[in-house]
């Protein structure tokens, strides 16, 4: 399994580069920021920097949308971090949340997304594509290689990202809902004859290493109201009932709204909604036995990279326990002499 580390871009940008570092020198081979420009700083000037002062990990947003920018501006731009770090660069993209929704705007359908995957990922990868009723390739660009991984819970999303993405990114680490969703993208990657297994699963949640379960789940519950707004898009097409597994939609029924100047962070005061059960099926919590026993399950049924939240108030040592004991818990060990 591999791990990939997730800030948010908050003032000062150099602690996110910083951040950055030490998520690499402890071993996660991932480096993702959120992308909402009006609630965090522009995320892919700081990526730049974060490329520019390591020298392995990958880095990508978690995850932008078809909307805020032209896709050619958001291909143009991994493209040319490619050219000057070397292919380190991945997209995570979705439908749209708080990126648009602060500025008044909806979610975009599942078409446009299908073909915003399309279009970054063929210029990202210094190919030619069919856009606006032209033929455009970046003359400039040589030898870049770029994924696009997609934000899915929904059927028709879920469909969709088993047609198109070359990962699937599931905001959530509750085991049984993983399952079902990775299932549902497996089913659909086969029906168009596409190898499932050339899809990378990535399942991202806070991830939070103590004793102190109180504290952990207090700065983690925001994360529950994040999916409600997702989940409540789902419910309003397909109902609460046979779309999608009921434990995934029977916790916001006390949801009474969502106030996005607080979406994302600890302090969020508007999610008393989210019982103790749902943070800790969908976060990963606890001691550093509880997180690697969850990794594990995580990994049984096919997940390939966890993706940590590390949005609380301590997060060297969460990065620190995950280096030194829990990433080399999910390690393959090799011996010098056998």
């Amino acid at each position: 399994m591999d791990f990939g580390a997730v800030f948010q871009t908050n003032p000062p940008s150099a602690r996110v580069v910083q951040l950055s570092q030490l998520a690499e020198a402890h071993g996660f081979s991932h480096v993702w920021t959120f992308d909402s420009h009006l609630l965090w700083q522009e995320p892919y000037v700081i990526h730049s920097a974060i490329l520019g002062a390591t020298r392995k990990v990958t880095v990508g947003p978690f995850v932008t949308n078809p909307a805020t920018r032209d896709w050619t501006v958001t291909a143009s731009v991994f493209a040319t971090l490619n050219e000057m770090y070397g292919n380190r660069t991945v997209v995570g993209i979705g439908r749209g949340d708080s990126a648009v929704r602060v500025t008044n705007g909806a979610p975009t359908t599942l078409a446009t997304l299908r073909d915003a995957v399309h279009v970054i990922r063929e210029l990202g990868s210094s190919r030619a594509v069919e856009y606006n009723g032209s033929r455009l390739q970046f003359p400039w660009s040589k030898g870049s290689e770029l994924e696009v991984w997609v934000a899915a819970y929904g059927p028709k999303a879920l469909q969709l990202t088993g047609e198109v993405a070359d990962g699937f990114i599931l905001q959530l680490a509750d085991v049984d809902i993983a399952r079902w969703m990775i299932q549902a993208v497996r089913d659909a990657a086969v029906n168009v004859g596409r190898n499932p297994d050339d899809i990378t699963i990535c399942v991202a949640a806070p991830a939070f290493v103590g004793d102190d379960l109180v504290d952990q789940r207090d700065q983690s519950r925001w994360f529950g109201g994040m999916v409600g707004n997702h989940v409540a898009d789902i419910v309003a097409r397909y109902g609460d009932s046979g779309a999608v597994p009921q434990a995934l939609t029977d916790y916001i029924a006390g949801r009474t709204g969502y106030d996005y100047n607080s979406h994302g962070r600890a302090e969020n005061d508007h999610v008393d909604f989210v019982p103790d059960e749902i943070v800790d099926r969908f976060c990963i919590l606890g001691t550093v036995d509880d997180h690697i026993a969850k990794l594990k399950a995580l990994s049984d049924i096919g997940v390939d990279q966890f993706a940590a939240y590390v949005m609380h108030d301590d997060k060297e040592e969460t990065l620190r326990l995950y280096g030194e004991r829990i990433i080399p818990a999910l390690t393959e060990h090799v011996t010098a002499k056998s």
